[in-house]
């Protein structure tokens, strides 16, 4: 009986959601074992940001209108969610073209051939671009401390609520990596991922409330950046950090921005997550 009932139990399948959580993680292992093995992805990943804040503080510090003021210290608590926002929608061109790099170099053919769940090879890349996103994200937050930034500065805040933004921001870029994953499957070599995952990222965050006050946009402009959800996440994140710049909108999004900012993150993510895990089976056949 006792030799039955350990057969059965070698024989019973394994759990699918707690093999495809085991399997992720081991590719996200992986993939954070290669990142400390190319520090120059974190250091070269950390730069571009550090240089956007310093750029738009300094250069256009004292030209831009917020509300009532052209204050350049306003300006620079306005400034830096958007910035933290564009840092994490950034990671998007990294995953598109990690991915694509182990397509063309055969890997995906390699674990397609172990007993793995299959949409643990992208699960796994996210996650790890999401450590690196949080990595960067962490820096940034010290160059802006450095350069003035300060929470609070228009109305009071808690260490909860910045905490609460920062959460935003890193579901905002693990949504977006999805979005870079399904490119990084679409296209035939990394340089088509780079350029394909940054490209149209140059709209979707200027086009938005993250460097300029929408409200002196055109009418037609201004409806598209109050319905971006970068817009969402850049408003909520104004609004728990305490800073100034929180547009007064007929919007829903931008009357609600912390629930139009998960909202739209999940959407995404189960949207292009779809897509992508269906890609990667298609290209894997």
């Amino acid at each position: 009986m006792s030799a039955d009932t350990d057969a059965t139990r070698v024989a019973a399948p394994a759990n699918p959601l707690g093999q495809s959580v085991r399997d992720s993680l081991v590719i996200a292992r992986r993939n954070l074992i290669r990142m400390t093995r190319i520090p120059e992805m974190v250091l070269f990943g950390v730069i571009q940001p550090v240089m956007f804040v310093i750029l738009f503080t300094y250069v256009f510090g004292g030209s831009m209108k917020i509300g009532n003021t052209t204050d350049p210290d306003v300006y620079k608590d306005f400034l830096m969610a958007g910035i933290f926002a564009q840092t994490v929608t950034f990671a998007t061109a990294g995953s598109a073209a990690g991915i694509a790099d182990d397509m063309q170099k055969g890997l995906v053919d390699r674990f397609r051939s172990l007993p793995m769940a299959r949409g643990a090879v992208l699960t796994g890349r996210t996650v790890a671009d999401l450590v690196q996103t949080a990595i960067t994200l962490l820096v940034l937050a010290i160059v802006a401390l450095i350069v003035g930034w300060r929470t609070g500065s228009a109305e009071p805040t808690n260490t909860g609520r910045i905490l609460a933004g920062f959460g935003l921001l890193l579901l905002l870029g693990y949504a977006f990596t999805w979005i870079g994953a399904l490119i990084g499957l679409s296209v035939r070599t990394p340089e088509a991922a780079t350029s394909g995952g940054i490209i149209w990222l140059f709209p979707v965050t200027f086009v938005s409330n993250a460097f300029v006050d929408s409200s002196q946009m055109t009418p037609w402009l201004r409806h598209i950046a109050e319905w971006n959800p970068f817009s969402a996440t850049v408003q909520a994140c104004r609004e728990l950090f305490g800073n100034p710049g929180v547009v007064q909108s007929d919007a829903w999004p931008m009357q609600h921005p912390l629930w139009a900012s998960v909202i739209w993150s999940v959407l995404i993510i189960v949207v292009f997550r779809t897509l992508a895990v269906r890609k990667y089976r298609s290209a894997a056949t």
